[in-house]
């Protein structure tokens, strides 16, 4: 069942249908999971109330974030992953952050029609969200629209992101397993290198690897990642090829996040990932009321009272923010 995002029109809820939506989700009804989703997208005031409902049903989900430039084929790549997790009997959610309509706010949705295969599947949820004009490839959002998929009994959620350059790698702070996609002719190993995805992949694939210089690309990849320094029980990422537009290799994909899901569990990566995710998203929470409150006729005031200060010369930009807080 494919549930997408439009930015406008969505009928709305009242705190008492929360518990409801929540315990409907949770049996994989669709349409409750897309409004619980509609309800982090818009900021509802009902969010906190509805994150410590799920909070007990949260953890189970493994969080696979697909990252790479324009063109590299992720919408084509996360379609062919759907369908082999879905063979290997695995419920599968998908987060699809796209860039924001400058007339509505809501997710372009283009690239979703090359997920139309799954849309008639109900072991598949497929959501785009709007970055909403956020650099880091993900809506601030992200974190509580996972949480939400999580507590609704997916085995797998794939985070697909908009696909904007080097500011993409924060999707690696919000997975358990990143995987970068890259392509020949989209630029050699050394621009790779540029775009800092050498620091953030788990697993590395060069899709369309049926064309001229795929081999080429996957050599310079492991010649740098062999390059790096890591302790003798790091993951070492693979770099794989596929032809996501044929399936070719995709089986294979699907090993290796399993493989590094084992080790995850193993190391104990998995929990110092995930704590570090929470710490995170807490202190994002923190510092966004901080700024709602500042925005207050009474601290919006005292705010304006400090800057004229700091301007003045009669105060510094330091005390002055030790006098707001």
């Amino acid at each position: 069942m494919t549930v997408q995002s439009t930015g406008g029109g969505r009928r709305a809820i009242s705190a008492a249908a929360v518990p409801d939506l929540v315990s409907k989700a949770r049996e994989g009804d669709p349409r409750s999971v897309g409004r619980l989703v509609s309800l982090v997208e818009d900021e509802s005031p009902l969010l906190p109330e509805l994150m410590r409902l799920l909070a007990p049903h949260t953890g189970g989900a493994r969080i696979v974030g697909l990252t790479g430039a324009p063109g590299v084929g992720k919408s084509t790549s996360t379609n062919a992953l759907i369908g082999e997790l879905r063979r290997r009997g695995q419920r599968v959610a998908v987060l699809a952050v796209d860039p924001s309509s400058p007339f509505s706010g809501g997710a372009l949705l283009g690239d979703r029609i090359r997920m139309g295969d799954h849309v008639l599947d109900p072991g598949v949820f497929i959501r785009s969200m709007a970055a909403r004009g956020h650099l880091g490839g993900l809506a601030w959002t992200t974190p509580q629209a996972l949480r939400v998929l999580d507590a609704a009994g997916f085995d797998v959620v794939l985070v697909e992101t908009v696909g904007v350059g080097q500011s993409e790698v924060e999707v690696a702070g919000q997975a358990d397993t990143t995987i970068v996609l890259l392509a020949p002719g989209m630029g050699d190993g050394i621009q790779a290198a540029k775009a800092g995805i050498l620091e953030i992949g788990d697993l590395y694939v060069v899709n369309k690897s049926d064309r001229d210089g795929a081999d080429r690309v996957r050599r310079d990849l492991r010649a740098m990642l062999g390059l790096a320094e890591r302790r003798d029980d790091a993951w070492r990422p693979p770099v794989l090829g596929t032809a996501a537009s044929t399936g070719a290799g995709v089986p294979d994909v699907v090993d290796a996040i399993e493989q590094h899901g084992e080790w995850l569990r193993t190391s104990g990566e998995l929990h110092r990932r995930r704590v570090r995710r929470a710490r995170e998203e807490i202190e994002t929470l923190a510092l966004t009321a901080l700024r709602r409150r500042w925005g207050s006729v009474d601290d919006g005031d005292r705010l304006d009272e400090l800057a004229a200060a700091v301007v003045a010369g009669t105060e510094d930009p330091y005390t002055a923010a030790e006098r707001l807080l």
